[in-house]
């Protein structure tokens, strides 16, 4: 095996000072035209992000930049901490972003347990529906600040050691005036919700496509159907190409959670069917799922 990449060495000068010195510099993702490093100092810990100047499938630079802007918008309407961003800017190979690190386990391995039979537990319950409720606790405050997520899937999701829904990733958001670089043509495939499946298909490519907070909704219900049950929400050949998958979301129709479920879970399960009502103004708005978990 090769070399891992280095990180950016001006990204690196600039960030010391957050982390202090010596730093302990760990490559972690390598994937899809994006690298991510964790730098580890005795006074901070960030996560560093820069595109692959080789390339990729997307415009990696300018995304990275576009999260930057995000991230500054959505900090200054009180979205974000302030001590979420830690810094950003060019380097040669093109843009980096640097985020205070959260220590948290991605949503999928979070919750094991609760795919099985030993789920079936008082303790299990409260962690989902304690996972479920501090997410869209977040989806809410985006939502009402008037943004989207647009990219809620199980990957941009970290559960803290308190079992607390951290939301990462917000290169894709969708907001008022946000000045986009890069125009949104949906995220992961597999919760894609089904309005915005007709929308890509129907629309050139290049077109952007605005998400809406209900889509965020649909995304959300789908990625806590995939992790508790192990099954993606909409059945699908998984050989398909792109375009095929998303023709047979956009028809709305999903596997009923009650036939693939691990065990019941009654209250849990009326929430996440209902993020998944095909038609965007059934579904609850993310306030309401704050109570309904």
């Amino acid at each position: 095996m090769g070399q891992a990449p280095a990180p950016p060495c001006e990204a690196v000068a600039l960030l010391a000072g957050h982390t202090g010195a010596p730093v302990e510099i760990q490559a972690l993702t390598d994937r899809r035209g994006s690298r991510v490093w964790r730098l580890r100092g005795p006074e901070g810990t960030v996560a560093l992000k820069a595109n692959d100047p080789g390339g990729g499938p997307h415009d990696k630079a300018a995304e990275m930049a576009q999260e930057d802007d995000h991230l500054l918008h959505l900090t200054a309407v009180g979205v974000l901490s302030p001590d979420y961003r830690v810094g950003a800017g060019a380097w040669g190979g093109g843009r980096w972003l640097a985020v205070n690190w959260i220590d948290g386990s991605p949503l999928w391995r979070a919750v094991a347990v609760a795919r099985g039979p030993r789920g079936d537990c008082a303790p299990v319950r409260l962690r989902l529906a304690g996972i479920a409720r501090t997410w869209t606790e977040h989806l809410a405050r985006m939502h009402a600040a008037g943004w989207s997520h647009a990219d809620v899937q199980p990957t941009n999701i970290l559960v803290t050691h308190g079992g607390h829904a951290a939301v990462i990733d917000y290169a894709l958001a969708c907001g008022p005036g946000d000045g986009r670089r890069v125009p949104y043509r949906g995220a992961l495939t597999h919760t894609t919700a089904p309005e915005l499946a007709a929308q890509i298909l129907g629309t050139p490519a290049g077109t952007h496509v605005q998400a809406q907070p209900s889509a965020d909704i649909w995304s959300l219900g789908a990625s806590l159907f995939w992790c508790w049950t192990g099954l993606r929400p909409v059945a699908y050949n998984g050989d398909l190409g792109r375009p095929e998958k998303l023709a047979v979301i956009a028809r709305g129709s999903t596997i009923a959670l009650s036939d693939v479920r691990p065990w019941s879970f009654p209250g849990f399960e009326d929430a996440v069917t209902a993020c998944l009502a095909p038609d965007p103004a059934d579904r609850p708005t993310a306030k309401e799922l704050t109570v309904a978990w």
